[in-house]
């Protein structure tokens, strides 16, 4: 290990190698407790919005922590790159804490938005200091058995996480799933502290300056995606003007917070940014509908429902775990993103079928499984290459990007799901379901015809200077 912090690649090839244990342990322990939150809240949220007259703000419950992320995430990311990280990291932890706590005892659904909201603001700074932590610690040959591993960590939440948090909501209450997470979390982040000792200061003449206009911006980006989603529950009217404005907010407040031409589709960096962002506007803006579907139109139970999520993140995990091991001469960046996008495009399709013409629910369980995949395919490259098109200088600048993308893509995606969800009346109405499976499937679309835009891609050993 260099005094720096980052790692040396001569003596050390291994994740689970004398070093590299600890921290491995600990990052893949708080990716597994966002994975069980994410699991649990969109299997549960239909019975939420039920319990707490809210849904109408169904997309808002699962767009408000990401949003908040957005100007967590830019903080972060400046903070980290002043100082070192570990005060960020605890920062980061303790209102992630706080917002479950508050979403755990939500008496209303006004209530419950705002844990979201404090829960995601510290969920988006915490997912920085790992991709910071995984630039400064490992060698660049682990970076991707390290994503494999985030990947990896999806598999036991996917395995019992749905099932549990619908048991618990079917047996006792939905609050009860949240206080487990929150259990969960505090001992997922007491094994990763160890760990934060290496993510030292940079030296003084290395410290960027605090970017305010950029903070601001993201704070500006939050409010217009917000937006987005609060307008199913306005008038005609106002839900019109609130879209206008939300769209154009977002266009302007985002672009300062990505990479130069990311909106546009610039070779390298930006097209990077921009695919992850496609992909997860793509396929998080209609899996919150997935076990929705599967409740209000077929019967489910929240336990049976969460089936569809199990087995997409298990096909995740094992996607993303070949694509580690067939390398990158196998499996170029142009193929992979290729790849991933065309699975997710016959997830949607499959979903939409399931929805507009009452197919058996094997049909939609069995099209998730694909498109799993095809996130499992695509995500870790992502963020293989966030790394090695950045330097130690701006890594927080470049995985706070990335994370932004991720974030906003969610949220839009989210947005015009709602919007179309509400406007066609709701769980009521098979139409109203197809809707958003067919938007999705526009917006992946639009992620296929980007990849050709990626351009050349440095090999391993020359991204990281």
């Amino acid at each position: 290990m260099t005094t720096d912090g980052r790692a040396t690649t001569t003596t050390r090839s291994s994740l689970f190698s004398r070093g590299y244990a600890l921290p491995t342990i600990g990052m893949v322990a708080i990716v597994a407790v966002a994975a069980f939150q994410n699991l649990a809240m969109t299997t549960i949220m239909p019975e939420i919005s039920r319990d707490l007259h809210g849904e109408t703000l169904y997309s808002l419950s699962f767009a408000a922590p990401l949003a908040a992320g957005v100007p967590g995430m830019v903080l972060a990311g400046n903070w980290t790159d002043r100082a070192g990280g570990r005060v960020v990291a605890w920062v980061s932890a303790m209102l992630f804490a706080i917002g479950t706590a508050i979403v755990m005892l939500a008496p209303t659904m006004p209530v419950f938005l705002a844990g979201r909201l404090v829960e995601g603001f510290g969920a988006g700074a915490i997912d920085v200091v790992l991709y910071v932590l995984v630039a400064r610690i490992f060698p660049e040959e682990l970076h991707g058995p390290v994503f494999a591993g985030f990947a990896a960590a999806w598999v036991v939440p996917a395995l019992i996480g749905p099932a549990i948090a619908g048991y618990v909501t079917e047996l006792a209450s939905w609050h009860w799933v949240f206080a487990g997470a929150l259990v969960i979390a505090v001992v997922a982040f007491a094994l990763l502290v160890p760990t934060l000792r290496h993510l030292h200061p940079p030296a003084p003449e290395l410290r960027p300056s605090w970017q305010r206009a950029r903070i601001g911006w993201s704070v500006a980006a939050a409010v217009a995606v917000l937006l987005l989603n609060v307008a199913p529950d306005l008038p005609v009217v106002l839900r019109v003007l609130a879209v206008v404005v939300g769209l154009v907010g977002a266009w302007f407040a985002l672009r300062p917070l990505l990479p130069r031409r990311t909106l546009t589709a610039g070779p390298g960096l930006p097209s990077v940014v921009l695919l992850r962002g496609v992909l997860a506007a793509g396929f998080f803006g209609s899996e919150a509908y997935v076990p929705f579907l599967l409740q209000a139109q077929h019967g489910l139970s929240a336990s049976a429902a969460g089936l569809a999520l199990t087995v997409s993140a298990l096909s995740w995990a094992s996607a993303s775990w070949l694509n580690g091991r067939l390398g990158e001469r196998l499996l170029p960046a142009a193929r992979v993103f290729g790849i991933g996008l065309a699975l997710v495009l016959v997830s949607l399709v499959a979903a939409l079928a399931t929805a507009a013409w009452d197919l058996p629910v094997w049909v939609l369980v069995a099209g998730w499984f694909v498109g799993g995949a095809g996130m499992g395919f695509a995500y870790p490259r992502t963020s293989m290459l966030t790394l090695r098109f950045s330097t130690e200088g701006d890594d927080g600048f470049a995985s706070s990007a990335l994370t932004i993308a991720d974030a906003a893509g969610s949220v839009v995606g989210l947005a015009v799901a709602g919007l179309l969800f509400t406007s066609a009346g709701g769980r009521d109405h098979p139409t109203a379901f197809a809707l958003v499976f067919a938007a999705m499937i526009v917006i992946t679309l639009v992620g296929l015809a980007s990849v050709r835009r990626l351009g050349p891609v440095p090999g391993p050993s020359s991204g990281n200077g």
